[in-house]
């Protein structure tokens, strides 16, 4: 039996592989946020995750730049605040409208353990 080499031919497709750890949520939820810690801003988060948020800024912040934030939870009647350090870990501009802003990754750098189940039973409550 002669051995014959198989000619392999490279495949061309579309693959997406979920890269994050924990599963991302669109939101819609009101933020203060503070670069100083002192004054604070109105701003909005789009999706959340146990590791970090999209939040869309009225200024741009730097990649590495830390902020206070405080997320404005609503589950039904009831409304709980998290306060949190996150670090920016990516930025992008969106113009429209007569308006520019500054949609911003952010991860948690520090969140109390009591934030933390305030945050998780959130995004539980938005899987079911």
């Amino acid at each position: 039996m002669k051995n014959e080499e198989k000619e392999t031919k490279p495949r061309y497709g579309i693959v997406n592989f979920e890269k994050r750890k924990h599963p991302r949520f669109n939101v819609d939820l009101p933020i203060e946020y503070s670069p100083s810690g002192l004054f604070f801003r109105h701003g909005n988060a789009a999706n959340a995750s146990e590791g970090g948020l999209v939040l869309y800024l009225s200024e741009p912040m730097e990649v590495g730049h830390n902020l206070m934030v405080e997320l404005f939870l609503s589950e039904g009647s009831k409304l709980n605040t998290i306060e949190t350090l996150v670090q920016v870990v990516w930025k992008d501009i969106l113009s429209g409208e007569g308006r520019e802003d500054y949609r911003t990754g952010v991860k948690f750098a520090y969140i109390t353990p009591e934030d933390f189940e305030k945050l998780k039973d959130f995004l539980r409550s938005l899987s079911q």
